[in-house]
């Protein structure tokens, strides 16, 4: 088995752009990526691309093909849809053919547009990743079905708005200096609280916002980075997938995400670590109360116990565990097929020392990225190590 290394990185910065196109957007992260590798275009051996609603937003499928020519290259192309973890699943792939030796340097990317869609038209789109039958059809969306978590998470463990609003909070604060986040602005608890209700006991701030954006990366085996003598400091070592049901009312508890809980042991395995080796993370937050399932569902924190955690300044970037140094979904922004990409863009920065705020994690060598799919019906997950 090959080892897999990131050669390069790249991203669009995260916004508001509905005048620029997708394959614009993934021009530009594609670019920025290779430039970074060093790799020649030429050596690039097939892109493996995340995306989920460019049929609608753009009335464009068959979008490998266009996402190649955009970065540049004539490869083997194929896109990854797994609702809002498209991005995790193209890389997972990614890593696997290094993995097997059936290519040497794959370009992994992802992109969503979705700004010029009216509110209802990208709700709708959303709306796509929950059942059909038994969620959408009766009304479910996803912030009302965030809230049966949250409010089942409360009434179970106990907790309080404030304690999700620091989350919030957290995150915005992150996001200060990220030049690639959508919000760079401060908000306060009570701004949290006081904002309008959306779906109780979520507010307005509680939600990651509709984002425009692409991010990439190049993947090399070993075998490619010693002979072609490629700088590859940081190294994926492990990666997972898991799945559960894709409706609430099929789950036997609101309170965990199973298909976390299996990504996460899978990827401890492959790396050969546990989850006490882990020094930072880029975890889903789409909702305050995703972060909180994520991180007991990563097993860094029992169950019903990490509500507090933002609150009590473990997950803050002085924090024992930093977590979302980028802004996370919540002020990074969250363009759906982008996401799982850009959450290895930002840890790669993180432990290569030129992101915003490497200084707050200077000694990390271990972090780990969490990438989920409608309310968790699928998660991925993926262990990078830095060279020290």
């Amino acid at each position: 088995m090959q080892s897999v290394r990131i050669a390069g990185v790249g991203s669009t910065a995260f916004g508001v752009y509905p005048e620029r196109t997708g394959r614009d957007l993934f021009a530009e992260a594609a670019r920025v990526a290779i430039a970074d590798s060093g790799v020649p275009r030429t050596d690039i051996d097939r892109l493996c691309y995340g995306n989920f609603v460019g049929t609608i937003a753009e009335q464009q499928g068959h979008q490998g093909p266009l996402m190649a020519a955009a970065a540049g290259v004539n490869i083997p192309a194929t896109r990854y849809e797994s609702a809002c973890a498209s991005g995790g699943v193209a890389l997972r792939s990614g890593v696997e053919a290094v993995q097997t030796g059936t290519a040497d340097v794959v370009l992994v990317g992802g992109m969503e547009r979705m700004t010029n869609l009216s509110t209802d038209r990208a709700t709708a789109g959303l709306a796509m990743a929950a059942d059909d039958l038994y969620e959408s059809r009766a009304g479910v969306t996803f912030p009302g079905a965030y809230a049966l978590m949250a409010r089942a998470y409360i009434d179970e463990f106990g907790g309080t708005r404030e304690d999700l609003a620091a989350v919030a909070v957290k995150n915005h604060d992150h996001a200060l200096d990220n030049d690639y986040a959508q919000f760079q602005r401060e908000i306060s608890v009570a701004d949290v609280v006081d904002a309008p209700i959306v779906a109780d006991p979520l507010g307005l701030y509680d939600a990651c916002p509709l984002t425009d954006g692409a991010s990439a990366v190049v993947l090399v085996s070993d075998r490619y980075a010693e002979r072609h003598d490629v700088n590859t400091p940081i190294a994926i070592t492990g990666s997972g997938q898991g799945t559960d049901t894709l409706a609430l009312q099929d789950r036997s508890s609101l309170v965990r995400t199973p298909a976390t809980e299996r990504a996460a042991s899978d990827a401890y395995a492959d790396a050969g670590i546990t989850p006490n080796a882990v020094d930072l993370l880029e975890v889903h937050d789409c909702f305050t109360i995703a972060e909180v399932l994520a991180l007991e569902g990563l097993g860094l924190y029992d169950t019903g116990t990490a509500l507090t955690a933002a609150a009590e300044g473990d997950t803050t970037s002085d924090g024992e565990l930093p977590v979302n140094l980028s802004g996370g979904l919540k002020a990074k922004g969250h363009p759906v097929g982008a996401t799982g990409v850009s959450q290895v863009v930002e840890l790669s920065k993180l432990l290569r020392g030129d992101h915003a705020n490497s200084d707050a994690v200077d000694d990390a060598s271990v972090a780990v990225a969490h990438n989920a799919g409608g309310t968790v019906a699928s998660a991925v997950v993926h262990v990078l190590e830095a060279s020290r």
